[in-house]
């Protein structure tokens, strides 16, 4: 017996912000809060434009957003290994999710669930220390990050394949 082989996309949608943004601000004009179901409605619109059905019938079967961060705006997506280069083709030709421009930049690319959750808790860190310096705020002061950090790496080291 053959087991199903994925690859699982580590991506990082960066928002593009005309003019000044502020932090604690949502980052778009409209408002728009992402989510996993939104992302995979984009994606779906990204593969069916630019591969046309027949690439939306290779890869709609194992395409899953399995975990979306709105604080960090990190997503895991699992797809099969076959067509994972579909996936990745299409998660970079997007330049706008329901009208709010986003840049998608793909961190990590693995073969297995955990060095994807590993790649993901290392970048949720980095983007955290960022806001931090953003914030410019002490090392050792403590803030709600904190929070976020721990249940953020709880959550994503409870994903399943």
């Amino acid at each position: 017996m053959v087991r199903f082989k994925n690859r699982w996309i580590l991506v990082e949608f960066i928002p593009v912000v005309q003019g000044t943004a502020q932090l604690g601000k949502s980052p778009t004009g409209n408002g728009l809060k992402l989510d996993g179901k939104i992302i995979w409605n984009a994606l779906r619109q990204s593969v069916l434009a630019s591969f046309g059905d027949t690439g939306w019938g290779a890869v709609g079967l194992s395409l899953t957003v399995k975990y979306f961060s709105p604080t960090t705006n990190i997503c895991i997506i699992r797809v099969a290994r076959d067509q994972h280069k579909i996936a990745w083709g299409a998660l970079t030709l997007i330049t706008s999710i329901d009208g709010a421009r986003f840049i998608p930049n793909v961190v990590h690319v693995s073969g297995t669930i955990k060095h994807a959750q590993l790649a993901a808790i290392t970048h949720n860190r980095e983007v955290i220390a960022r806001y931090r310096a953003l914030a410019k705020t002490p090392v050792g002061y403590s803030d709600v990050y904190e929070s976020f950090l721990d249940t953020s790496t709880r959550e994503i080291e409870a994903l399943q394949d």
